[in-house]
């Protein structure tokens, strides 16, 4: 754990504070106690295959193999697999790297283009967003209504981004939005059954707004008894979703007088989400 938060904070992507500054603190207090904690929270959703974003991940990249009979290997911008070993199991010949963030932003997608060659060779790209791509929408509607057959429909439907501080993040959060509204249209929801939020705060800087969390709270005071929460930026279920809303969040909306919190399960292995990500992939056609 302290290895993976080491190799994630010190990217200059993630915390843009100078490294002077920076360092120091990261080795110096965060390394001391984030580990233990994180851990203490990674053990709640661990299961007998290990890290649901690691095995969600292989799986999607078995299925897109078995479906475009070509090669399809899977990788974790930080810890193992890295994206340098994944790239040396694939043959020379044409290689797209999709980056499984549907909104681009600079922590994330451009982190992603720092750790492959800066000058890509002839036959290699980097799918750079996906967050209005229509496969990509029906997937997420085909997930809700999968949901709703399953645990029946709250009167609200709180759509979930990972949060990134305001400053710098304009791009990202305008793709957040648009793929919230189109996912809305999608599901022929009015206005006021849904929302979009932003959650996963850190450090003390204002980050985009409204918060998943303060929301949840509000809902619950307002009197809408049940919420379901669905997450458009994230492909695979993962600490954020099932630990942060999926046990911190609904804990705090049932303190505030809610009954009911459900958390839509991420795209993870679903058939219209490989469809479509053989789509957004381009190796096939509509």
């Amino acid at each position: 754990m302290r290895g993976y938060l080491a190799e994630f904070l010190s990217d200059p992507r993630v915390v843009k504070l100078p490294r002077l500054i920076w360092l120091p603190i990261l080795y110096g207090i965060v390394l001391r106690t984030r580990p233990a904690k994180s851990a203490e929270k990674y053990a709640q959703i661990w299961t007998a295959d290990g890290s649901p974003l690691a095995f969600h991940t292989q799986r999607q990249a078995d299925l897109l193999r078995r479906v475009l009979q070509i090669p399809v290997v899977h990788a974790m911008r930080y810890g193992e697999p890295s994206i340098a070993s994944a790239l040396k199991q694939l043959p020379n010949q044409d290689v797209v790297v999709v980056p499984l963030y549907p909104q681009y932003a600079e922590s994330t997608t451009e982190s992603v283009a720092d750790v492959l060659p800066p000058v890509l060779p002839p036959g290699m790209r980097m799918i750079r967003e996906f967050h209005a791509h229509p496969a990509y929408i029906a997937a997420l509607a085909a997930n809700v209504r999968r949901h709703w057959d399953m645990h029946g429909r709250g009167p609200m439907l709180v759509m979930s981004f990972h949060g990134l501080p305001k400053r710098g993040s304009e791009t990202y959060a305008t793709q957040c939005r648009s793929t919230a509204k189109l996912l809305s249209e999608k599901l022929g929801l009015a206005p006021n059954e849904w929302q979009a939020t932003f959650q996963s705060r850190f450090g003390y800087a204002e980050w985009l707004q409204p918060y998943t969390e303060t929301t949840l709270k509000e809902l619950a005071s307002r009197g809408i008894r049940r919420a379901d929460v669905v997450f458009p930026g994230f492909v695979a279920d993962c600490l954020e979703t099932l630990e942060e809303i999926g046990i911190g969040a609904r804990r705090r909306f049932l303190d505030a007088g809610g009954e009911q919190l459900y958390p839509v399960p991420c795209l993870n292995e679903s058939p219209e989400w490989i469809a479509a990500l053989a789509l957004i992939s381009g190796a096939k056609k509509a």
